[in-house]
């Protein structure tokens, strides 16, 4: 309480008259007066400016009436006394006001210092990708500096979805979810900074409930305080603060940090809706150049192979010219090539298009890798019979989790790829290890290798490296499709050049699964 202070600085003004007068009944010692500077300054550093002046005006009396000629009166006889009295009121008032002084700028150092930590500190936390665990970190970390009982954090969204962090005693928190006939102190918005004048954090503003306004009852103090969140100029939350009960009243400090709290609270909601945003965006982007390569695709790869079957077809029909039974073979062949091609890029467009929705999931079984490149080899000899084909997959290799159908396809993209970039009579290899706890399989050639430009785009829908390699038909969706499989399945795929010659594609597979193999799986894939 206030009041203590002064009694303390009387009190020490007391016992410091008390060893003077002892001091005195055994030795006479002129200026033994400047021994309250003691007392007026531990006063001052103590208690601050108002102790201290009245510590020094008690000093000055209490001196002047025990210890100066003629005693127990407050004349004094000796003009010098006078001036030595006066000249330590003086000194001891401007003393004191001097250590009151550093006194309260240490104290405003150490709020402010307190301020710019805490306020890091904040900074720091809402940084976490995870908003409600950097929520409820603020709530502790204001809870423990400001020692409140309770401290929750209410914030919602465009939606109208709320979303609360909190922290302290459950008796507090239930004070902060229901208010009941209690008042409550909002802080208001104070002053905006400018260039020439500090921004100011407002004064807290009463609030009574309506139901305690009908109820006719009496209306509790209440210890709830909310500071409203703002963020784009609205409110977009509150920050809920329960005192105990013998908690003191916010020092302006206080109010200045928690508006500063609140605001940054405010910058990081803001953050997190402008990310969204960006991220929306983004989508909206890709998936525009999406279509637009689509439909490229559409006006092209599309357009050639239904432009050959119409050809062949068409001349099939024509009556008036007799075809030989090997030009209608020809013709029919053409037919045939031109509907796999585009039965292979519809399904390639409409698996890339089902991976982008996210609606293609992959369906694990525990398979044998070998068994599973020998169906492909077998599956693709009439486009690999150019070729020579190398396996080297180690029989100890491990049954791996994966959806048979999806790297199927993968494996066959890849192969189709090689064969498509590589001469005739070049050797494409087939391999597969174990590594870090993954299976790793590559498909290697000795073609022209792939441009340095290319590699960070082989993977991207509808697109087609021509530098330094021979450009064949296809629409690129192979390497695009192989990517969102190998993702689907938790494993990674990339593209290098080989030292020597030739690329090679790998991608990786991990063998760590919740479920145990099933023996019918394993049989099904040999």
């Amino acid at each position: 309480m206030p009041g203590i202070s002064y009694i303390v600085g009387l009190a020490c003004v007391a016992i410091m008259s008390v060893a003077i007068g002892m001091a005195l009944a055994y030795i006479n010692i002129t200026n033994l007066s400047m021994l309250y500077l003691v007392v007026v300054l531990a006063t001052a550093i103590a208690f601050g400016r108002g102790p201290a002046i009245l510590a020094s005006v008690a000093a000055f009396l209490i001196f002047d009436w025990f210890f100066t000629q003629p005693q127990h009166t407050f004349t004094i006889a000796d003009p010098a006394e006078w001036v030595a009295l006066l000249l330590f009121l003086v000194t001891a008032v401007i003393a004191g006001q001097l250590a009151a002084s550093q006194r309260q700028r240490a104290d405003e150092a150490e709020h402010r210092e307190r301020e710019a930590v805490v306020l890091y500190d904040v900074v720091r936390l809402m940084s976490d990708s995870d908003s409600d665990r950097a929520l409820r970190a603020v709530a502790s970390r204001l809870h423990d500096e400001l020692r409140l009982a309770a401290v929750s954090i209410r914030l919602t969204d465009d939606a109208g979805n709320t979303s609360e962090a909190s922290f302290g005693e459950e008796d507090a928190l239930r004070t902060a979810r229901w208010r009941g006939n209690e008042a409550i102190q909002i802080l208001g918005r104070g002053a905006a900074p400018t260039d020439q004048r500090r921004g100011t954090p407002g004064k807290w503003i009463r609030v009574v409930p309506a139901i305690a306004r009908g109820s006719g009852g009496k209306v509790g103090a209440g210890r709830l305080q909310i500071v409203p969140v703002m963020a784009r100029n609205r409110r977009v939350g509150d920050l809920l603060l329960v005192r105990s009960g013998d908690a003191p009243r916010f020092s302006a400090a206080d109010d200045r940090l928690l508006s500063a709290l609140a605001t940054q609270i405010g910058v990081a909601v803001e953050r997190d809706w402008l990310q969204r945003e960006a991220t929306e965006a983004e989508i909206l982007r890709r998936t525009d150049e999406l279509k637009t390569a689509l439909l490229n695709a559409v006006s092209h790869d599309l357009r050639t192979p239904l432009a050959s079957i119409i050809a062949s077809a068409g001349s099939l029909r024509q009556h008036d010219v007799d075809w030989t039974e090997e030009e209608r073979q020809e013709f029919a062949e053409a037919i045939e090539e031109q509907a796999l091609r585009l039965n292979q890029i519809v399904g390639n467009l409409l698996d890339l298009s089902r991976m982008e929705g996210g609606t293609l999931k992959p369906e694990k079984g525990w398979y044998d890798l070998g068994a599973l490149v020998d169906d492909v080899l077998g599956r693709m000899k009439p486009l690999t019979s150019k070729h020579r084909i190398t396996v080297d997959i180690p029989d100890c290799l491990p049954p791996v989790p994966l959806d048979y159908v999806e790297i199927d396809q993968v494996i066959s993209n890849l192969i189709e790829n090689a064969t498509k970039y590589t001469p005739a009579d070049t050797e494409i290899q087939i391999s597969a290890r174990r590594r870090n706890g993954d299976v790793q399989v590559e498909v290697a050639d000795h073609g022209p290798g792939i441009p340095t430009s290319a590699l960070a785009h082989l993977f991207e829908p509808f697109y087609r490296a021509s530098e330094q390699r021979p450009r064949p038909k296809g629409t690129g969706l192979g390497l695009a499709v192989a990517r969102s499989l190998v993702e689907a399945h938790g494993g990674k795929i990339w593209a290098e050049n080989r030292p020597e010659s030739g690329s090679c594609f790998v991608f990786t597979l991990p063998l760590a699964e919740t479920t145990q193999p099933r023996a019918d799986s394993q049989e099904s894939g040999l």
